[in-house]
């Protein structure tokens, strides 16, 4: 007969936080290298020696486990950490409405070519890197984008239809750029998936490999099995030919950058090492001037991504040492750059350097502020520096959190 007064197994903050850690495939080091904090806390925390954290570090915690409803860890009512976290952009719903909404076109109706969805992705992409408000001026154009690939890709026929599939499979990664860091992650799994089909069945695989590229990164916020996430860009990488072009050889380098990326999340240090040296070389043989049109891959993402491994590595002191040698200039987007920034913030921010974080993170949002106020760490990391923040930087970290829309 069970004991009414026995603890459930589940029913402690420490006993969900290490269900949470476990079912993400991380160890306790990984967990504490991905807050600040010490393997030791992390297993103090569990076992019940210590107590929740304060709401700053809790955030933390739950963007490192890929939770959304504070309830799986504080076991109270519901408190999503999009509450805190996550702002929702004002075009928000016109996204949504557009990915949700089936339009039924008239048989007569005329497709646009191939070649006309090319241009408007170009464009689209173009807009999508540029400095300003990019997520502002996608948001914008998607809606119809959308409408007319979806139509070209259900009227077009042949080699046409296969082209309108590549453009349709583009503008969901579109979609899925706008929507990540939105507190809708069911709609970022949408996208994912809806691209990655369109490029099935487009037969292309360039275009499997890139919808890989992006599925990765859904896998990795989401916390899906590691194994998982490495199939699906191994695979890809298995339908490239690295040797005959240089688009072959950029996406091939991709799926290894994309592998390393998910070998550190879970603390494989030389998975992920091996993989980097693969998507390093791949970008040493494509030169330092290569960089795909709207991918980005070439020599300064790959160094710039040698950031983000080594800090899920749980590998600060390397990683700073590694933001000192990094040329973001190398990189052609201002959305990136801005991106690699809060990365470099994060690096600094495991080594307790209060200063380096603010100067990074102002640095970020003059690069792209709409970038950095939908970013997590970023709110997280100004959220915490609100309460720790010395007299030199706490008027920088005042007008972070005004910049990035925090409330008071």
């Amino acid at each position: 007969m069970p004991d009414p007064m026995r603890t459930p197994p589940d029913s402690t903050f420490g006993s969900r936080v290490r269900r949470a850690r476990e079912r993400k495939g991380q160890t306790r080091s990984v967990l504490a290298g991905l807050v600040g904090r010490s393997a030791e806390w992390v297993k103090a925390i569990e076992t019940g020696r210590l107590q929740a954290p304060r709401l700053p570090l809790l955030l933390r915690m739950a963007d490192a486990l890929g939770i959304e409803d504070l309830a799986e860890l504080t076991g109270n009512e519901r408190l999503t950490a999009a509450t805190y976290t996550k702002t929702a952009h004002s075009s928000l719903d016109s996204v949504k409405q557009a990915l949700t909404s089936y339009r039924f076109c008239r048989g007569d109706e005329e497709p646009c070519t191939p070649a006309e969805l090319d241009t408007r992705l170009r464009h689209a992409w173009h807009m999508w890197h540029s400095p300003g408000p990019h997520r502002t001026r996608i948001a914008q154009v998607l809606p119809d984008l959308l409408r007319d690939t979806q139509h070209a890709a259900r009227t077009l026929e042949g080699r046409q239809r296969r082209q309108a599939l590549v453009a349709l499979a583009q503008t969901y990664h579109l979609a899925q750029l706008f929507l990540a860091y939105q507190p809708t992650p069911e709609l970022v799994y949408l996208t994912g998936d809806r691209s990655m089909n369109a490029a099935q069945d487009a037969d292309s695989p360039h275009a499997i490999a890139a919808a890989a590229w992006y599925m990765n990164h859904v896998f990795r916020s989401g916390g899906e099995r590691n194994e998982a996430r490495i199939e699906l860009t191994m695979r890809a990488a298995e339908l490239l030919q690295p040797s005959r072009d240089t688009e072959d050889q950029a996406l091939w380098g991709l799926m290894h950058l994309a592998a390393a990326l998910s070998y550190a999340k879970s603390g494989s240090k030389g998975d992920a090492e091996r993989h980097w040296d693969r998507a390093d070389e791949a970008a040493r043989r494509l030169g330092e001037g290569y960089v795909h049109p709207w991918l980005l891959f070439g020599r300064g993402v790959v160094d710039a991504y040698a950031i983000t491994m080594k800090v899920d590595l749980m590998r600060g002191r390397e990683a700073v040492e590694t933001v000192g040698r990094v040329d973001l200039s190398a990189i052609p987007s201002a959305t990136r750059r801005s991106g690699h920034l809060i990365e470099s913030a994060r690096a600094h921010s495991m080594q307790g350097e209060s200063v380096a974080v603010v100067h990074l993170l102002k640095k970020a949002v003059t690069a792209s502020p709409e970038t950095a106020r939908f970013n997590l760490f970023a709110r997280s990391a100004v959220t915490e520096l609100r309460e720790t923040a010395g007299p030199m930087i706490r008027d920088d970290v005042t007008l972070l959190s005004q910049e990035l829309g925090i409330p008071a």
